[in-house]
């Protein structure tokens, strides 16, 4: 358990909630611990240099400078004084005592060490100022000790300034100490950081990674896979989404179930009727009878005609259903795939030419074997030419190219078809192979074929694509593999059946003469 949490920490990215959620809360904290590292640094050295101040200032305190002032009033000289209070001086061992004169001269002092020049700032800030007392820290000459210095001035009896009295101690030592618990400080501020960011980050992997794999659950159900269910992890806002996700998942299978067995239910039922109507209409209008008039035998082609459509209609229903529930396959035999494009367009350009569309057509004059099933490479050719033609107008061409290819390094066959017609919105165009999606409303047809068609190519193992540009035209490329192929010699050798169809005539370019 303990790996796999490490092994998901590791899949984190930082990006998304991650990266709002930690860069918030490590800025947060990182401010926080540093205003308390600034705050425990002014505080501890308050706290150690006023210790050292107060000592400091019970040397030099008042009664001393009583002392020198009742010893001048009793005519005791100040280097006298000076001598005396420095032999009963009782901080010694903590602490040095300068007694200085009105000229800046050391007359005693408590190490006796008295000669040298030295910087006094405190002296002198002291007998300036009112208050006759001020403090130093900072070293009394270069590569000496840094010190703290108090120093209070001396006045006789009538409020003359004659001397100071000035008590130093070093805070070398200190500083150190200061330096070492600082530093103790500042790692355990650190080590709560990369706790608080550590405990952070279990936090957020705890919420990141169930909606990682909701987010991937939810993907995959909104492709169609609505078997899938998210594990519950979690009693908690997440655990509670998981279920609604699953129970939204199984509701929706269920409805899906239902409505795939109604359209398979439905087609079924239409089609017995369907093929009597069409089979009854056919018979009066080709039977013996051809004295009816005009009009009757309008009527009865356009029943023909429509009970046809409504045909072809219930089967795309039909194979819809079997695509909805995985139960389209194939009838697979030994298949020229040349040879049913060569039938399908053969009987589809009759129809274009009626309608006014030019179709040309470019074979290679060889084979193309395939393990495949021939009626659904018909079914997916003429969906496409019958594509090709209803988004066609008058006076244009469609375009049909078959070549010999390679589809992921296989053998394979390349057949394209182009049209001139209105072609689809780069809008639209991702969304035209999912089911009932029409980006023409105003075009009949169900939204059913180009599914359907691609489940039979990929069935196959093949690829289809598309390509359109608006008021430009559609290109549709299908890839099938074959199990042979003429040697590039032979290809070039040979001449194509039909029209000559370029690559120029099958790229979207507009009008093609």
């Amino acid at each position: 358990m303990k790996f796999k949490v490490f092994k998901e920490l590791k899949s984190l990215k930082f990006e998304g909630i991650t990266k709002r959620w930690l860069t918030n809360i490590v800025s947060v904290i990182f401010a926080v611990l540093i205003f308390v590292f600034i705050v425990a640094v002014f505080s501890l050295r308050t706290y150690y240099y006023n210790s050292v101040e107060s000592i400091l200032n019970s040397g030099a305190s008042a009664a001393a400078v009583n002392y020198f002032s009742d010893n001048l009033d009793s005519g005791t000289s100040l280097e006298a004084s000076a001598s005396k209070f420095i032999d009963s001086y009782a901080y010694k061992d903590k602490t040095t005592v300068w007694v200085i004169d009105n000229d800046g001269c050391v007359i005693a002092s408590s190490n006796g060490f008295i000669e040298g020049a030295f910087e006094m700032p405190d002296y002198s800030e002291a007998m300036a100022n009112s208050q006759g007392r001020s403090r130093y820290v900072g070293k009394i000459y270069d590569g000496s000790d840094k010190i703290m210095a108090v120093t209070r001035v001396i006045k006789n009896s009538d409020g003359v300034s004659v001397g100071a009295v000035r008590v130093m101690t070093s805070v070398e030592e200190i500083d150190r100490q200061l330096f070492f618990i600082l530093l103790v400080v500042f790692l355990a501020l650190v080590l709560i950081f990369v706790a608080i960011a550590a405990s952070n980050l279990f936090f957020i992997s705890s919420i990141v990674i169930p909606l990682k794999e909701i987010t991937q659950k939810t993907k995959e159900i909104s492709g169609g896979n609505l078997d899938v269910r998210i594990e519950k992890k979690y009693d908690d806002e997440i655990g509670r989404l998981s279920d609604s996700i699953n129970s939204m998942a199984s509701d929706i299978n269920a409805a899906d179930k239902m409505k795939n067995d109604f359209i398979s239910t439905i087609s079924h039922e239409l089609r017995t009727p369907l093929t009597s109507i069409k089979g009854w209409g056919e018979t009066l209008l080709f039977g013996l009878d051809r004295e009816r008039d005009a009009v009757t035998n309008k009527g009865l082609q356009v029943i023909v005609n429509e009970a046809g459509r409504l045909e072809g209609f219930v089967e795309e229903l039909l194979d819809f259903s079997r695509l909805q529930s995985g139960r389209m396959t194939l009838r697979l035999m030994k298949t020229d795939i040349f040879a049913e494009l060569d039938e399908t367009v053969f009987t589809f350009r009759e129809r274009a030419m009626r309608e006014g569309i030019e179709v040309r057509y470019s074979i290679p004059d060889f084979p193309a074997p395939a393990n495949a099933d021939p009626n659904r490479l018909k079914q997916v050719f003429m969906n496409i030419l019958d594509n090709a033609l209803k988004y066609s107008k008058m006076n244009t061409k469609i375009f049909v190219k078959a070549e010999f290819s390679e589809f992921e390094g296989k053998n394979a066959v390349k057949i394209s078809i182009a049209d001139q017609g209105c072609g689809i919105s780069k809008e639209d165009l991702p969304h035209v192979m999912e089911k009932f999606y029409k980006a023409n409303v105003s075009v009949r047809g169900s939204g059913i074929g180009l599914a359907v068609t691609n489940e039979i190519i990929n069935l196959h193992k093949g690829r289809l694509e598309i390509d359109s540009e608006e008021n430009v035209g559609t290109l549709v490329t299908i890839y099938l593999p074959v199990e042979s192929m003429p040697t590039k010699q032979e290809i070039d050798m040979s001449e194509p059946k039909m029209d000559e169809v370029t690559d120029e005539d099958i790229t979207l370019k507009g009008d093609k003469s």
